[in-house]
């Protein structure tokens, strides 16, 4: 069965490049029946901080795709040596005592540099006593060198790949203070987790040609791979937290009140398509269509701009998710980000359910219900400007106070009553409905717009109605 893994380094937060990788992973392991792992790439000690694992587990957790096993390379330390000197037993690799300060040599044919000819050629047993007086050294892998080979594998993107094994460097396995390096560390966990499909970003293109040399070096059966096209900004620039500040991290997507499903849907279009061109999915249904086939070659656009951090497809997403999705699933949702703004739901749940129900079809964010829906969860709401002329009108006050009066008599209290009763008072009255139906949002919702006006006054419950239009 499919067992994929997902290596990210805590050097930084969650980028939602990473978080693309990560998805596609899961989705393909979902998608065949296959494991999910999540490792750590953690043995890089002078930039990890405890911070930057944080925020991993943090984003990744809050996305809702859990991983079926987790490691830390730094646990795994051993392992890692025991590769190097293996190669290093069978003649894969060598020892390399040039110090650390010494400039790179040019090669032979006046290239860059490749290897230093005394090292890669030094007899055994002069590499073994150099090694035992304690000079220190790092172990390196031998690239076929007479004659170069070439190097091929087939990505599932990118399609036929090649390298001369003429143009790879003789590149590091093992630090002089025996710490691996990235090859070496990758390669040896992906050959002990038997890994069979590694999914990863189009840079990590170029280190595929070295790891194949390692795993064919240490007869390990060879993974399939697919490298995943760049996300860019507008401007065609890799999207980066220097030059693009938050909106490329995964936790202000949360902040901002996107569901995690409607995220995941969006990172899904960048770069991959169902062969139906559908866009709106929900997590059932990404999983059922997704293939490595699907992903496109080119680079993928996120569209931002300087006074709007999101892009437009990634925003009406999460708006078609949290307008489409069963009430019962988004409520959770609605209601931990109620309490994390400090509002109590004042509702039974299936007057919560309602409420939800009722007004998110107009909202965009999870945080819409805060501060667009504040009035249906406190009594404490800021009343718009133009709200606040629609009380003003001529006499709207006083009917407000006789729909009060009216509404509090009404045996029943429903849609259908609260219109009946106000239209009767506003024929009553010689008024248009419009001017009572108005006010009564003004000072109901402290806006103009939002839902039936007649669903508004249900939603908020008839005390708390009474209580607002006297209070107006």
């Amino acid at each position: 069965m499919p067992r994929l893994r997902f290596a990210p380094s805590p050097t930084g937060f969650l980028h939602i490049g990473s978080a693309r990788t990560y998805v596609f992973n899961w989705l393909y392991a979902r998608r065949h029946r296959g494991t999910m792992i999540l490792r750590i790439d953690d043995t890089d000690v002078e930039r990890n901080t405890p911070e930057s694992l944080a925020s991993i587990f943090e984003g990744l957790r809050w996305l809702e795709l859990e991983w079926d096993e987790l490691y830390h390379q730094s646990e795994r330390l051993d392992l890692h040596r025991r590769l190097a000197h293996a190669l290093l037993e069978r003649g894969y690799a060598y020892r390399d005592f040039t110090p650390a300060a010494e400039p790179q040599e040019k090669s032979h044919s006046g290239g860059p540099w490749l290897f230093h000819p005394g090292m890669r050629e030094l007899s055994r047993q002069e590499s073994d006593r150099r090694a035992a007086a304690g000079e220190p050294f790092v172990i390196r892998f031998r690239v076929p060198r007479d004659p170069p080979v070439m190097v091929r594998f087939r990505d599932a993107v990118y399609g036929e790949q090649q390298k001369s094994t003429a143009d790879i460097e003789d590149f590091a396995l093992l630090r002089s203070d025996g710490t691996p390096t990235y090859h070496l560390a990758s390669c040896a966990d992906d050959i002990e987790m038997r890994i069979t499909h590694i999914v990863r970003g189009q840079d990590h293109l170029t280190n595929t040609f070295k790891h194949l040399l390692i795993f064919e070096a240490a007869g390990a059966q060879l993974p399939e791979f697919a490298h995943l096209p760049l996300l860019v900004a507008p401007d065609g620039s890799k999207l980066s937290k220097r030059r693009h500040g938050p909106v490329v991290s995964v936790t202000t997507y949360r902040d901002a009140g996107f569901l995690p499903q409607a995220f995941v849907n969006f990172l899904c279009l960048l770069g991959w398509s169902p062969k139906d061109n559908r866009e709106q999915m929900t997590l059932d249904e990404i999983i059922e269509a997704f293939s490595l086939e699907g992903i496109n070659r080119s680079n993928a656009v996120v569209n931002f701009r300087e006074d709007d951090p999101f892009d437009p497809k990634a925003v009406w997403l999460n708006a078609q998710h949290l307008r489409t999705m069963p009430v019962r699933q988004l409520a959770p949702y609605v209601r931990r980000t109620l309490e994390s703004a400090g509002l109590t739901v004042p509702y039974a749940e299936e007057q919560f359910l309602h409420v939800v129900d009722v007004i998110r079809s107009r909202y965009f964010m999870l945080n819409d219900f805060v501060t667009r829906g504040r009035a249906y969860f406190s009594d404490d709401y800021p009343i718009t400007p133009e709200a606040q002329q629609k009380l003003d009108e001529p006499g709207a006050r006083d009917l407000l106070r006789e729909l009060a009066d009216r509404l509090e008599a009404c045996p029943e209290f429903t849609e259908a009553s609260v219109e009946r009763e106000l239209r009767q008072l506003a024929a009553e009255r010689g008024v248009k409905a419009g001017l009572i139906i108005n006010a009564a949002r003004a000072i109901l919702t402290g806006q103009t717009v939002g839902p039936s006006a007649f669903a508004v006054f249900v939603a908020i419950g008839r005390d708390r109605v009474l209580d607002r239009l006297r209070r107006a």
